[in-house]
């Protein structure tokens, strides 16, 4: 995803600019000694970024900085950039380099865990040995790496829970867009107001919105649209703890600081659709049903559906809950749940997907289905999470 240029706080190159005490690569030193895993995990915290593939070689490396805080590792695709900090032994003293990230880890993971692993640095290169292991990897400088320029404009900062984020985005990414024309629905529009955090995602056929509450009230109105790709690496690097997570916003920037991380991020341009208007009001005939009884029946007829129309018919009557599918083969499937409902007799078609990645996403046992008519889009809900609100569309079948 590309995004136009901004304005003050744009990304751009700046050199690392490094003291005269930074020790020279030319120098034996060791830049690290330590458990597999140790190491391992904190190359992992910074390397979902990196893209094997670049058009600035650069870019494949993870950025190593000694200091008399340890070692800090940084990597960066320059829209987003991740810094921990680790102690991980070696000498001390300051110094710095890069090396290929994924390489590295590649071959940390084909050592054993409990392996102690010592990297060291002499003549431009980097020696990795473990055990009677011992690779030499190839270094580029670390003042051609690119780090962020961050924003000026910063406003307050505020945080939650690592779980209630994480538990925010696992509600909504599966509805956003991928790689659409419409830039700004590929992200997740996120809200801080008063003392409410609204997530909301969709890719114009679904929309999935997620609100929690904060500890304390945001002084002013914060939103901005996060990119996919910052929205899946939070996901991954989120804990499902109450550690806290501390977030501020810029015009085209947004910083997350946890769990001694450092994450900077772009943001995208661009305006989100008024989510507020797409969800239905008052839709007279609504459902209770068991979450996992109607997915396994979705996932059995979804066998059914053609590779590239995902299409299901769904009709409801009083007490009884079918679900079709069928194939250019004249295949077909069919499945019965009993439902509490007492409502108009109706007939829809849906995206089977949409249907599946929302109860896959929904621990929770019971979900709640409001319905119009055929033409009418169909509203998902949680009884236990009334922050939760999924949109589909119908679908002709």
């Amino acid at each position: 995803m590309r995004f136009s240029p901004a304005g003050g706080g744009a990304y751009c190159y700046h050199h690392l600019l490094l003291n005269k005490e930074v020790k020279n690569i030319e120098d034996d030193m060791i830049v690290l000694k330590a458990a597999q895993a140790q190491v391992l995990e904190a190359l992992q915290a910074v390397a979902g970024i990196v893209e094997r593939r670049h058009t600035l070689p650069i870019l494949a490396n993870v950025l190593l900085r000694k200091n008399e805080t340890g070692l800090e590792l940084t990597s960066s695709d320059l829209e987003i950039q991740v810094r921990t900090r680790a102690e991980l032994g070696g000498d001390a003293g300051p110094m710095a380099t890069t090396v290929g990230a994924k390489k590295l880890i590649d071959i940390l993971r084909a050592l054993p865990n409990d392996q102690v692993v010592t990297l060291s640095a002499t003549q431009n290169k980097l020696t990795l040995q473990g055990g009677k292991s011992r690779f030499t990897l190839q270094t580029l400088p670390a003042d051609d790496f690119p780090l962020v320029n961050e924003s000026v404009d910063f406003g307050p900062t505020f945080s939650v829970p690592q779980k209630t984020l994480k538990a925010l985005i696992d509600q909504v990414h599966f509805a956003m867009a991928v790689h659409d024309i419409r830039y700004y629905l590929n992200g997740i529009l996120f809200i801080a107001e008063g003392s409410q955090l609204t997530l909301v995602a969709t890719d114009g056929h679904r929309l999935a919105m997620a609100q929690s509450t904060l500890a304390s009230a945001v002084p002013n109105k914060q939103e901005v649209i996060l990119p996919r790709k910052t929205v899946l690496e939070l996901q991954r690097l989120l804990k499902a703890d109450d550690s806290a997570i501390e977030m501020r916003f810029a015009t085209n920037q947004a910083k997350f600081q946890f769990a001694g991380m450092e994450f900077v991020t772009k943001l995208v341009e661009g305006k989100f659709p008024d989510y507020n208007r797409v969800i239905p009001k008052n839709h007279k005939n609504s459902i209770v049903l068991g979450r996992a009884p109607l997915l396994a029946a979705l996932q059995r007829a979804a066998i059914m559906t053609a590779e590239k129309f995902k299409g299901v018919r769904v009709n409801v009557e009083p007490g009884l809950l079918r679900v079709a599918a069928n194939n250019t083969e004249q295949e077909e499937a069919r499945e019965e749940l009993e439902i509490d409902y007492a409502g108009d007799p109706i007939e829809i078609g849906f995206n089977v997907t949409y249907l599946i990645d929302m109860l896959t996403n929904t621990p929770e046992e019971m979900v709640k289905l409001e319905l119009q008519d055929s033409a009418a889009s169909a509203l998902f809900s949680v009884p236990e999470r009334p922050g939760f609100k999924y949109v589909v569309m119908p679908m002709r079948i």
